[in-house]
């Protein structure tokens, strides 16, 4: 996928002489954009440095709900922080026993890792026990934790994950009269409109062979640790396997969801009309009234609106394209109508489904990951070219305010791990390209902000990703944490400087009207008329009324380059700029010696840009 973009990316410079423009739809208001803190909680205030691979949660540690102190929050907001994702909160598989709270335990042979997936949901009614300083009190502890960020002016996200639940779901803390997924299932047929799961009927489960010498926990011993999990019939794997022994690399710890999808993949549900893709959220809720809809979704709008009720403002959905458009478009208008404003983000990985999905499915946000995130990595990496940044840009205008922008987070490398960049450094410009492109929200994941290069052999997986199965310290950002402070008194300077760096960029970001207006990228023109710039440099303009910014980077970790910057034609007509000197600001310095030199309709600045230096020019 990434080279055929490439390819395409390539050839649409070629067309690309002329600089683009997005104007955006002005907002009511003059605040900036949405800055959302993934992070994920049962790392976050974990002080214990161990890091034993397939540690316990005695031997490694684990964050608690109570670390998110009113001094850990205030740091986070201090960084321009709108949203907290706090990622793994739904009560997933575990390993620890909780029987003395009513939990049954899980067997290690569908669970990955000591600490379990948080993406294999056990309990959508509840919380991880892991979490809590008293597991009896898990949901009065998290509530406190909802209750404390909204105290901090932020808002709260949380995961629903609907694709697929824990291979042994079991909810302890469903409300009255709720059945648990699949109590109610047929399981002597394949498929059902009205079934939860898919079964293989007349077949048993099978726990998968593993390869490279992987053992449940490291190999230590544990009474359910045999080989074996009781399910019969089998039922299909997460990931869509249809084998009553899937493979170890599917997602075994996991069952799908029926969302009224036959096996041969035709919908047993109503469409949408035609049109629809136009039509406001309260109409699609007023579509779905009277119609009769499989049952898997009326169990998660309902899990939805019990999470709104706790006080979450929003939901981050797990794999959204593996579950039908018009489900989303029933979950997320019943969502909107009893929360007009609350944060619907979704990972959507097929960009030709992206329209779909934002306009069908009611969605607020999806992931630029295949497009702007590959191709900034790759050109971080020392192979790409800033060439391939302005058509992305511009083929995404129409949906651009709907396409979150990140370059970490739980499924991904760390930029500073030897097999994506080898440097936090080199993620800078990128940050600040990502960051300032246009009017979508910018999320940053804890660590990030510090160069954590997640080294070390957790136990699951491996290195390069901060664990998500496991229990572990985050070194980096635990030096930062110092001990509960959360001032960097144990970071190194080069860490403090990298938290100074995202934190001025963050903070700028979210309160920037400029960048909520109109985007030229003046790349393209500058690449054509001025000597010395280079597929190194991306430069682009971001301006709202008299709010005005130029923003240049130098994406090479070896080079400086020096050139005059110009400005196109239009935007100096757009900014009605007039002969004469123009003050600069930048703002990741606050450095004013810069100055934008406008003569006889040509506009133009001196710049020498270090390796990997960016500027941010505000024009005085």
């Amino acid at each position: 996928m990434k080279n055929k973009l490439a390819m395409l990316l390539s050839g649409l410079f070629l067309l690309a002489c002329q600089p683009k423009t997005s104007v955006i739809p002005e907002k009511e208001t003059n605040e900036g954009k949405p800055v959302v803190y993934q992070v994920f909680t049962r790392l976050f205030g974990n002080t214990n440095t161990t890091n034993k691979p397939w540690g316990t949660i005695e031997e490694n540690g684990v964050g608690k709900f109570a670390d998110f102190t009113d001094r850990a929050l205030d740091s986070i907001k201090a960084m321009g922080v709108t949203h907290i994702w706090y990622t793994g909160v739904p009560h997933h598989a575990v390993i620890c026993d909780y029987t003395a709270y009513g939990i049954d335990n899980d067997d290690p042979d569908v669970v990955k890792g000591r600490a379990g997936s948080p993406y294999a949901v056990k309990d959508y009614y509840n919380v991880d026990p892991d979490l809590a300083i008293d597991p009896a009190k898990r949901m009065e502890e998290f509530e406190a934790l909802i209750e404390r960020t909204h105290r901090h002016g932020m808002k709260v996200i949380i995961d629903i994950v609907p694709n697929h639940v824990a291979r042994n779901y079991h909810s302890i803390s469903k409300p009255e009269g709720v059945a648990d997924f699949g109590e109610n299932d047929d399981t002597s047929v394949e498929y059902k409109r009205d079934n939860n799961f898919y079964y293989i009927p007349g077949e048993a489960f099978q726990v998968p062979v593993a390869g490279n010498g992987y053992k449940p926990l490291g190999g230590e011993e544990n009474p359910l640790s045999d080989g074996k999990f009781e399910e019969y019939p089998a039922k299909w794997t997460g990931n869509g396997s249809r084998k009553a022994q899937p493979d170890i690399n599917d997602w075994y710890e996991t069952v799908k969801v029926n969302y009224g999808v036959r096996p041969d993949g035709t919908p047993d549900f109503d469409s949408l009309p035609a049109g629809y893709d136009t039509l406001s959220y309260q109409i699609h809720f007023n579509y779905w009234k009277d119609k009769d809809v499989p049952n898997s979704w009326i169990k998660f709008r309902d899990i939805a609106l019990f999470w709104l009720d706790r006080g979450v403002d929003g939901f981050r959905y797990d794999m959204a394209e593996m579950v039908p458009v018009e489900f989303w478009s029933y979950m997320n208008s019943s969502i909107k109508m009893k929360n007009p404003d609350a944060f619907l983000l979704a990972e959507v990985y097929n960009p030709s489904l992206y329209r779909d999905y934002i306009r069908l499915g009611k969605m607020d946000y999806l992931y630029d990951k295949v497009e702007l995130y590959d191709t900034l990595k790759h050109i971080m990496q020392g192979h790409g070219s800033t060439d391939h940044i302005a058509p992305i840009q511009d083929g995404l205008a129409d949906i651009e305010h709907h396409m979150l922008h990140f370059l970490e987070n739980h499924d991904e490398q760390r930029i500073a791990s030897p097999e994506f960049a080898g440097s936090a450094e080199k993620g800078k410009p990128a940050m600040v390209v990502s960051t300032c492109i246009s009017t979508s929200p910018t999320m940053l994941y804890f660590g990030q902000d510090v160069g954590e290069p997640a080294a070390g052999d957790a136990g699951f997986g491996s290195a390069s990703r901060t664990t998500i199965f496991d229990y572990w310290g985050v070194l980096a950002h635990q030096r930062w944490m110092n001990g509960g402070a959360f001032d960097g008194g144990q970071s190194t300077p080069q860490e403090k400087e990298l938290h100074q760096f995202y934190r001025t960029l963050l903070r700028f970001s979210s309160t920037s009207t400029a960048l909520n207006g109109n985007y030229r990228e003046i790349h393209s023109f500058n690449r054509e008329n001025t000597p010395g710039y280079n597929d190194k440099v991306f430069s682009f303009v971001r301006w709202k009324d008299n709010d005005r910014v130029i923003i240049i980077c130098n994406f090479s970790d070896s080079e400086t380059y020096s050139f005059e910057l110009k400005l196109d034609t239009r935007t100096i007509e757009d900014w009605h700029l007039v002969d004469g000197d123009c003050a600069l600001t930048d703002v990741l310095t606050n450095d004013g010696e810069h100055r934008l030199n406008v003569t006889n309709n040509k506009a133009q600045i001196n710049v020498v840009l270090k390796p990997l230096q960016s500027f941010i020019f505000q024009v005085d």
